[in-house]
């Protein structure tokens, strides 16, 4: 009976069969049926049941396959025409299906919004709180109380209000008690001495014995760590504490990486243990990690792993200490006794000579042939003597060695030194160095001729053995020479070397080319010395004279100037540029009568020569000869007649007062030379001096008739109407003129000028925006842009200004100024030195920065602008024209100029 098997066991249930329903269980769904944030039935069944409702549009899948047909003509041959009309009607299903397409999937797309509209995921519903939460600041996120706060027995203890029970008045007036000290006895303790019942029972705190146990405990730790790697001392027990406070912290990621870098290199050395730079970038991590008892440790153990790398043993004698680093390197030496660098770094651990010495020789029973320790070991000699015995050893033992033999010969006498350079010479014939070496020694001592011979030999000799050095070369060893204080070698190499490899139609040109090489490099002996071989082959060349007169003028004497300028008129007469710089020279001196008499020569040589007749003139004009300077200009225009010489006529009558004389002048002058436009500026100033404004603009009209592309006379003419008040007719002269002579910055910049004088800030604005896109890279233009705009605003007109015209003195001169608006006195500084450098002609940049020395450089810093601008001898520029070009200002200096275009400056 009991061994009888129920009848349901083994059968299915019946439908709608619900376990546990009788007795009141009811079925649930957990979430690895319908897996998570779902129910039953989601986007699943709902594209289930939008596909089922498409199966009525489109044929049964089971139709489709071939391998599936079960129709009536399943079992017949599948032949061409089958093919063909199942082709057919593929196409046919495909065109269709495409139509349908777009329907189908907006059905689609509805039934899955209305469907999401019903049944929304979790995600969605708190979307647009989701969305509130990018509002909330730092605050109310610190506000927002924690998940677990809100459960179970918290969330009970929340909602009831919180109660503040009070303190009984004994336990704060204890409180109060124990922070205090006690200055009376109690009668209890009074009874019994004080507090010895305290001491008697044991509960006394003996404070003193608690610090000294305190500090052996912390000593004896300190004793443990300083011995804890063989010997080695990590820790200095006396500057514990200051390292402490010296201790750099790590950022969380700086640790981070420092891991990672610790696994990788870790991995390194256990797969390739052979591999020295793996335990040397290990070593150097947990050194950077500040541990460097682990680093002297991985280090050690690279050292076993690898005795035969260098850099390995070094990099453990830089992590250890002096005396560790010593031992170290002693079991280098074993391992490595070829290695020059463990020698010397344990040279360079020794601290006193006579231990440097005992290991340098060491180093040399080993290493006998490296010029390095030999070197080493001569340097530390203090007497000569000792010196030239290891010398004597050491080219014994490295006879190719040069270094060797040429610090030997330098070392011992005249005699003995030939008798080196000789033996140096049999050991090693291809040194060019040792000949080189030969010639200064003989002109150390007195043996020019010697010394020549010497390099010619060289030369001769090298090139007989094959050993060929080309001409950089040997301009590089002159360089060498001069640098070291040899004249006489570094011409010698000159004269002997200077046409190696040159064809004869090339020689000038390179020649010059490698002057100026060794002019920019500080050469200027050896760049003499060209110039003077060169002008033996090319004597009747001006420029090569001219070349070298720059040279002299630059960096040589008066005396040598002279006799260079002499010897250049000899060959040259017709140069009137060297005829010139003769005579200027001697007049700066002070020298006149020298300064006439080769303005005579040079006539002789030049009859016909403007240029020396206006140079006469000049010399007498400011040694106050005028009549003497009316005549040469009377006889230069009956001679030469130019109309240079037809205007210095007019200047120089103009400059003495004679008015009347000055414009009969101009006017036999503008009879032969119409389009004159300097004659006709002199006519029209002489006229507006002597206030004859109607007549000056007269003039000004009938000579811009003349000379339409005159740029002064048309600026000339709209200042006198200004001047007058007539600005309208100014704008209407500018603008005519910006139209004969288009893209002229000159035109523009006077325009806009007129505007702001005017009061039309505006009209001055759209100006210098149509300036700008007709001359986009004026300087000029740029700068009255900037100062247009408001101060804070300078600065990006600034920038933009520097992008279209980098180059320009005068923007750089302008972004100079703004640095001085703004105190900024070294920015300032180096910009007006930017700008005189990019153009040493441009006298305003010497002008603003002498006047930006007068008030915050110190003398010496005015002293340096003076003289740049003396040397650079500047012609250009606004206001340094109209300075040097006034009459009263005519005979003054380059220095008198400067001064006087600071009072300009100051009236802008």
């Amino acid at each position: 009976m009991f061994g009888a098997v129920k009848d349901f066991i083994g059968k299915p249930a019946p439908p709608n069969y619900v376990a546990g329903l009788g007795r009141g269980a009811t079925g649930f769904t957990t979430r690895s049926d319908i897996g998570p944030a779902r129910e039953s039935g989601d986007f699943g069944d709902a594209k289930g049941a939008a596909g089922a409702k498409e199966g009525n549009d489109e044929d049964d899948e089971r139709f489709q396959d071939p391998d599936n047909e079960v129709g009536l003509f399943s079992g017949a041959p599948y032949e061409e025409d089958d093919e063909e009309a199942d082709r057919v009607w593929e196409m046919i299903d495909t065109r269709m299906d495409e139509r349908r397409k777009a329907r189908r999937e907006a059905r689609e797309r509805e039934e899955l919004e209305r469907y999401r509209k019903e049944r929304p995921k979790i995600s969605q519903q708190f979307a647009d709180l989701r969305r509130q939460l990018s509002t909330i600041d730092e605050t109310e996120w610190a506000n927002i109380p924690e998940v677990g706060d809100l459960v179970g027995k918290n969330r009970k203890r929340n909602k009831q209000p919180e109660r503040f029970t009070p303190l009984p008045d004994t336990l704060l007036a204890a409180a109060r008690e124990k922070s205090q000290y006690a200055t009376t006895l109690d009668e209890t303790e009074q009874k019994l001495g004080g507090i010895t019942s305290s001491v008697d029972s044991g509960m006394m705190t003996n404070f003193r014995e608690i610090g000294q146990a305190r500090d052996k405990v912390l000593g004896l730790k300190l004793d443990q760590v300083s011995d804890s790697v063989a010997g080695q001392t990590t820790i200095d027990p006396k500057g514990y504490l200051t390292d402490l406070n010296s201790m750099v912290l790590k950022s969380d990621a700086e640790i981070g990486d420092i891991k990672k870098a610790r696994m990788l290199y870790n991995s390194l050395i256990t797969t390739n243990p052979k591999h020295a730079p793996g335990w040397i970038a290990a070593a150097r991590v947990e050194e950077v990690a500040g541990k460097m008892a682990q680093a002297r440790s991985i280090i050690a153990k690279g050292c076993e792993q690898c005795p035969k790398n260098e850099d390995i043993w070094l990099e453990a004698a830089r992590l250890n200490t002096v005396d560790n680093a010593k031992i170290v390197l002693a079991n280098a030496v074993r391992s490595l006794p070829q290695s020059i660098r463990i020698w010397l770094k344990a040279v360079d651990l020794e601290t006193d000579n006579k231990s440097k010495k005992r290991v340098l020789r060491r180093a040399l029973e080993f290493i006998p042939n490296s010029v390095k320790l030999w070197r080493t070991a001569v340097n530390m000699e203090e007497n000569p003597e000792d010196a030239k015995v290891l010398l004597s050893r050491a080219v014994e033992l490295v006879p190719n060695s040069i270094d060797l033999w040429l610090a030997l010969a330098r070392l011992e006498t005249y005699e003995k030194a030939q008798n080196v350079l000789n033996k140096a010479r049999v050991t090693i014939p291809t040194s060019h160095e040792i000949w080189i070496a030969a010639a200064r020694l003989q002109e150390e001592h007195g043996a020019p001729e010697t010394t020549e011979n010497v390099i010619k030999s060289a030369v001769k000799f090298l090139t007989q053995i094959g050993v060929v050095l080309d001409r950089e070369q040997w301009l590089k060893e002159a360089e060498k020479c001069e640098s070291n204080g040899s004249v006489l070698t570094c011409q010698a190499i000159v004269r002997a070397t200077i046409g190696l490899g040159i064809e004869e139609e090339d020689q000038k040109a390179i020649w010059m080319e490698d002057a100026e090489s060794c002019v920019a490099h500080g050469s200027i002996e050896t760049a003499r010395a060209i110039y003077a071989h060169a002008l033996k082959v090319f004597p009747g060349r001006q420029s090569i004279w001219q070349q070298a007169a720059f040279l002299e003028k630059s960096h040589g004497t008066p005396e040598s100037l002279e006799e260079l300028l002499q010897r250049a008129v000899k060959y040259c007469p017709q140069a009137e540029v060297l005829w010139l710089m003769g005579a200027k020279e001697k007049w700066l001196a002070g020298d006149v009568d020298s300064a006439r008499s080769i303005l005579a020569e040079a006539f002789r040589a030049n009859p016909n020569s403007e240029q020396i007749w206006l140079a006469a003139v000049k010399v007498e004009s400011e040694s106050k000869e005028y009549q003497r300077a009316r005549e040469l200009l009377e006889r230069a225009r009956k001679e030469s007649g130019t109309t240079r010489v037809w205007m210095k006529s007019a200047m120089l009558e103009r400059q003495m007062g004679n008015y009347e004389q000055c414009v009969a002048l101009i006017d036999q002058g503008l009879d032969k030379y119409p389009t004159a436009d300097k004659l006709w500026m002199i006519k029209g100033q002489v006229e507006e001096g002597l206030g004859n404004s109607a007549k000056a603009r007269e003039v000004y009209n009938k000579a811009v008739k003349n000379c339409p592309k005159s740029i002064p006379l048309w600026i000339l003419l709209a200042r006198l109407e200004e001047k007058m008040g007539m600005v309208t007719k100014a704008r209407a002269t500018l603008e005519k003129a910006r139209f004969l002579n288009p893209k002229t910055p000159d035109l523009w910049v006077h325009a806009i000028r007129i505007e702001l004088r005017a009061n039309n800030t505006s009209v001055a604005k759209t100006m210098a925006a149509k300036a700008l896109q007709e001359c986009p890279s004026s300087g000029m233009i740029w700068t009255e842009v900037i100062f247009m705009e408001a101060r804070p605003q300078r600065k990006a007109r600034s920038i933009d200004a520097l992008k279209k015209c980098e180059h320009d003195p005068v923007i750089v001169t302008t972004v100079a100024r703004l640095f001085w608006t703004d105190r900024k006195i070294e920015k300032a500084r180096a910009w007006f030195q930017k700008a005189v450098q990019i153009d040493p002609d441009y006298g305003d940049a010497f002008a603003w920065w002498y006047k930006f020395e007068l008030q915050y450089g110190l003398e010496e810093q005015q002293a340096i602008v003076i003289k740049r601008c003396i040397a650079a001898e500047p012609h250009h520029g606004e206001v340094w024209q109209s300075t040097a070009k006034d009459v009263a200002n005519i005979g003054l200096k380059t220095e008198g100029i400067l001064k006087l275009c600071i009072e300009k400056l100051d009236a802008q």
